[in-house]
């Protein structure tokens, strides 16, 4: 097991995961980062998705080369492999290889001193999640799921492996809850209830819902997330409450000496 890395000025490092793709969890990490800043907060934002990097389009960030000091967007500091890779280049990497990037990132960028590092996880249960878990302190982890069942179900072993090792599991916030129309009227598009359900069923808070708006894909193509675009949108507002609901959990949740589980 690797040697535990010490991130003395980094407050809470938080894992944002699921467990399939496709859910929007890159979206979420990039709103709810910003999110946390319009709260006042110091934050920080690591694309740990070594195979798929999305952070630096999501916030219109173009880096000739990655160095020690992290670039900044809207406030932000990133770290991403898609400041390593060119855009036409693949991640060709086994474990070992991911667990020293993640270091790198970790502990060779200079961060300054940060309330929230949010670390934007590939979905499933592979390397750079083990990785972080075993040698990164990480403070929690946030799952992010959609209404379906199928989310829900392949998220939860992800929850599980969290505990197994024992990550504190913040809560679950659920993407593309719902929408409303123009007549005012919400409709459930991907069925509901689901984040819901699993948190009840794994025992965490249910820290929120983040509506449906065809702004938020259109904000992140154009590297200007929607809670910095439009602040006074329903999602931004979303948004700004899963911030503070992340802020309680965090200031109240047990330390990983406190949890039952087994080390991996």
């Amino acid at each position: 097991m690797p040697p535990q890395m010490e991130l003395p000025h980094i407050k809470h490092l938080v894992a944002i995961a699921s467990g399939k793709g496709g859910v929007g969890k890159s979206t979420v990490s990039t709103n709810l980062a910003l999110a946390l800043q319009m709260l006042g907060r110091r934050v920080g934002l690591m694309d740990a998705d070594i195979y798929g990097p999305s952070i630096p389009t999501m916030l219109g960030l173009q880096v000739d080369a990655a160095t020690a000091e992290p670039p900044e967007r809207y406030g932000l500091k990133v770290m991403s492999m898609g400041f390593v890779l060119a855009s036409n280049q693949a991640a060709v990497l086994r474990g070992p290889m991911v667990h020293k990037y993640l270091t790198a990132f970790l502990t060779q960028v200079n961060w300054g001193e940060l309330d929230y590092l949010l670390v934007d996880l590939p979905p499933g249960t592979g390397d750079a999640q083990l990785s972080l878990s075993q040698s990164a302190p990480l403070a929690g982890a946030l799952t992010v799921v959609t209404p379906q069942d199928v989310s829900s179900e392949v998220a939860r072993r992800g929850m599980e492996m969290f505990r197994q090792v024992r990550v504190p599991l913040l809560g679950v916030v659920e993407n593309m809850s719902y929408f409303v129309g123009d007549d005012g009227k919400r409709y459930e598009l991907f069925g509901k209830g689901g984040g819901q359900k699993l948190a009840k069923e794994m025992g965490v808070p249910f820290l929120g819902e983040i509506p449906i708006d065809p702004r938020v894909a259109a904000c992140g193509d154009a590297g200007d997330p929607i809670v910095h675009k439009h602040p006074d949108s329903p999602v931004a507002k979303a948004y700004l409450a899963l911030a503070t609901s992340l802020s309680q959990e965090l200031a109240k949740s047990p330390t990983p000496e406190e949890l039952p589980g087994l080390k991996l």
